[in-house]
């Protein structure tokens, strides 16, 4: 495991490479002062089902103005998304090795309300790294761009993987190279890499921590 710090925007139910990042360095600062961005990992996960990949978007309330920091960013009851999103994780994954193993763990995500979508997220994190039996230090930061109020150090003295992991035109990590796993619908569809970490638990149970 590396001993340096990375900086990572929160995620739900991040892919694979996200939680890779978790593994292999000590400590790890998630971002909430940046601006909320649509269409990435902070508020929709990637999951493989019967029909192909399929994206679990977490609506959000409207803000005031163009932009909202993360972590003023509010989570919306619109459309039943809760009932939905759990729903479609049962139909996917209700025949994978280990889907009821860990369906008790994971369904108060789909049945109380968080207020804010980071505070959703970390808690998630929190769980999702216990499932894995990894102990990152994960912790907010304290402003944008600053890591630490005590070091000050900022953002741009260690790894930022915000603009690396993100499912539209990411940048180029050579640290990943996505190990194939056994995956329920493969035959069908073919190896589907960087799916959500719960693609990941639901298929291999507790040896997922040797896929990151």
């Amino acid at each position: 495991m590396y001993s340096n710090l990375c900086l990572l925007s929160s995620t739900y139910f991040g892919p694979v490479q996200w939680y890779q990042k978790l593994n292999r360095y000590n400590k790890v600062m998630l971002e909430q002062h940046d601006n909320f961005i649509k269409q990435t990992y902070r508020n929709r996960c990637v999951i493989a089902t019967a029909n192909g990949v399929q994206t679990l978007s977490i609506p959000i309330e409207q803000y005031e103005g163009a932009k909202c920091k993360m972590k003023d960013v509010r989570i919306s009851d619109h459309g039943n998304w809760r009932h939905i999103h759990w729903n479609a994780l049962q139909s996917a994954y209700g025949d994978s090795p280990f889907f009821e193993f860990y369906a008790d763990d994971l369904r108060p995500f789909f049945e109380r309300k968080w207020e804010y979508l980071f505070d959703f997220n970390l808690d998630i994190i929190k769980l999702v790294c216990e499932l894995l039996d990894i102990e990152p230090t994960v912790l907010p930061t304290t402003d944008y761009g600053i890591v630490s109020e005590e070091s000050g150090a900022a953002s741009d003295h260690i790894p930022d993987f915000r603009d690396v992991i993100r499912p539209k035109h990411p940048l180029p990590d050579a640290d990943f190279q996505p190990r194939r796993y056994y995956q329920v619908y493969e035959q069908k569809y073919g190896f589907q890499p960087n799916l959500s970490i719960l693609d990941l638990l639901f298929n291999m149970g507790n040896e997922s921590v040797l896929f990151l």
